[in-house]
């Protein structure tokens, strides 16, 4: 019962934040709806981290680099062909995760310290191939002027765009984590040797919580170039990465998306 009223409040509480998120672009200037909607993508590639640092223990320092791929995926093909524009949408997030998968493969092998010193190494390899290839990403001066459907125009469509997406990511990750995958993961952060002792496969659960992270890094990257409407190559820097991670680190980790009283149970 106690149980019960305390998951009705949390809902009644994050419904209440939508709404007054949903109704604010009303009443405050142009500029703080713009903060806000940067908020929102920023958050959510915290949040894409927090899945494999928080509940995977993984030490992903360079979760920044599939930001900036998925950005660069949209920005290109939405400026070099002539596809409709919200296959760009779809193909930023796959491509992020494909990169994910790839650099992932080769992480996952090492551990610890191992592993994030060696994504920095590829993700750092990712960044000096756009900032150097001029002809194809613009290098250092990036891609301005992406054009972005009419609907999107519009400030206030673009917040509510982002907004909507952003509450559907936060959605999918919670059934994420309250899945027997997600009680895997964590599982896993706090005792993989026990866990591999049982069976479980411990370097594919970390390699899949890998590409669903690099996923949603994807979607924030598409969200980026639809507010902006331009990509530059600092988005793959590893400055960027440590500021996320740093995020991670100030807001707790394993906090989101799943209450206290919904919490997997641990393999020990």
């Amino acid at each position: 019962m106690f149980k019960e009223v305390i998951r009705s409040k949390w809902l009644v509480f994050s419904a209440g934040l939508v709404l007054i998120l949903l109704i604010l672009p009303l009443f405050i200037p142009r500029f703080y709806v713009y903060l806000l909607a940067l908020i929102f993508v920023t958050s959510l590639l915290a949040m894409s981290l927090n899945l494999v640092v928080g509940h995977g223990g993984l030490f992903q320092f360079h979760h920044g680099v599939f930001y900036g791929v998925g950005a660069y995926t949209v920005a290109l093909m939405l400026k070099k062909t002539s596809l409709p524009m919200w296959t760009g949408f779809i193909a930023g997030p796959i491509v992020a995760a494909i990169i994910g998968l790839i650099i992932g493969w080769l992480c996952v092998r090492l551990s610890r310290l191992y592993f994030g010193m060696l994504q920095i190494s590829l993700g750092s390899l990712i960044w000096v191939i756009v900032f150097r290839w001029y002809s194809f990403t613009g290098g250092d001066d990036g891609i301005p002027g992406i054009p972005v459907p009419a609907i999107l125009s519009p400030l206030k469509n673009s917040y509510y765009f982002i907004l909507i997406v952003l509450v559907i990511c936060l959605i999918l990750m919670y059934l994420i984590l309250r899945s027997p995958f997600g009680s895997t993961l964590q599982a896993i952060r706090d005792n993989p040797q026990r866990c591999e002792a049982i069976g479980i496969n411990v370097r594919r659960h970390q390699l899949t919580a890998i590409v669903i992270a690099t996923f949603f890094a994807g979607v924030a990257g598409v969200l980026f170039v639809v507010l902006e409407r331009s990509v530059f190559a600092e988005l793959l820097f590893w400055v960027l990465s440590l500021e996320i991670f740093i995020m991670c680190l100030l807001g707790g980790g394993s906090r989101l998306p799943v209450p206290s009283w919904e919490r997997p149970s641990r393999c020990r």
